[in-house]
């Protein structure tokens, strides 16, 4: 805990454990910039970030239209989650954001300025790696302003035919997650973590974006992914993996849609203390989740950590039984 920051009494002890909650904003020390491919584009994209001021949240700015338009990264301006995770304003888009997304949310960013001069930032390896490389790099400043969170104080569940999301109370930020492909590259992986900076870093940011190879071609056809190559995703053949250098780790399949979860459901603008569990969800489901959450106020309050009693969250959340 910061030694500087009024001390609540009765969450003391626990805070000083909570390695995945934080008492106040973030943001870059200094900017950074990037350049790689548009992974729809198949065009040079340029990416510059930039510190931003507290309460700002996560914005882009596309400088290669006329009035440079500035689009807040958050839950109500996501106009389309078929392909990836796509937000717009008046006519407005920028796709493919989960990756840089989830760096920000991994990393603890709460504000900071995105300026692209395309409609999706470029797609680096297909991982976070990068991004969050960058961000390292260029260092992390403390801002004079408390963090707010989505406190769970009772289990939500959204339930389809074949796939599900469950949130539930916990005094850590945790992330669950369960894929099942009919495939034996695939097949049914399982990972769970806490959500701190240290675990997204050493865990999940280098998990690349991963399809199939018919797919793809199918996609390429049709004039989308016209950037994607082995160079930013996994490619799965009838066979396997066809890229040389295999998988970065046995199950790098289930931690990629870890990322993109945490990506997604940064859109919410402040992080969740609580438990997500996920079944086979991908951006479109987790996206009716998010507009789900919001129709659920009962199960949830916003709350910064300084005025929060933490000891009245379960020691042991619901969801340990099932993971």
């Amino acid at each position: 805990m910061d030694a500087n920051h009024p001390k609540n009494k009765k969450n003391d002890n626990i805070v000083e454990s909570c390695e995945s909650c934080t008492f106040y904003q973030r943001t870059l020390a200094k900017s950074v910039h990037l350049s790689g491919v548009g992974v729809h584009s198949g065009k040079q994209v340029n990416l510059t970030i930039k510190p931003a001021p507290t309460n700002f949240g996560i914005n882009f700015r596309r400088v290669d239209l006329p009035t440079s338009p500035l689009i807040k990264a958050t839950f109500s301006r996501i106009v389309d989650t078929s392909l990836a995770t796509v937000i717009g304003e008046a006519g407005c888009i920028v796709s493919t954001i989960e990756h840089l997304m989830a760096s920000f949310s991994g990393l603890g960013i709460d504000n900071a300025i995105c300026e692209i001069d395309s409609y999706e930032p470029p797609i680096m390896d297909g991982s976070a790696k990068e991004f969050t490389r960058l961000i390292q790099k260029a260092g992390i400043a403390k801002q004079a302003a408390p963090r707010m969170y989505f406190v769970i104080k009772s289990p939500l569940e959204l339930i389809g035919e074949d796939k599900s999301v469950h949130l539930y109370p916990a005094r850590e930020r945790k992330i669950t997650c369960t894929i099942k492909f009919n495939h034996p590259a695939i097949g049914e992986q399982k990972f769970s973590l806490t959500l701190s900076r240290d675990n997204f870093i050493k865990e999940i940011s280098h998990a690349r974006t991963f399809g199939f190879l018919q797919e793809l071609e199918y996609m390429q056809f049709y004039g989308l992914a016209r950037g994607g190559s082995l160079d930013n995703s996994l490619v799965i053949d009838e066979n396997g993996v066809i890229n040389e250098e295999g998988l970065r780790c046995p199950d790098e399949f289930v931690r990629h849609k870890i990322l993109d979860a945490i990506g997604d459901f940064s859109l919410l603008g402040m992080p969740i203390l609580g438990h997500i569990v996920l079944y086979k969800s991908g951006h479109n489901f987790n996206h009716e989740f998010l507009k789900m959450f919001f129709d659920q106020k009962s199960a949830w309050e916003t709350a910064s950590l300084d005025t929060l009693d933490l000891s009245a969250l379960p020691e042991t959340d619901q969801a340990s039984e099932l993971v």
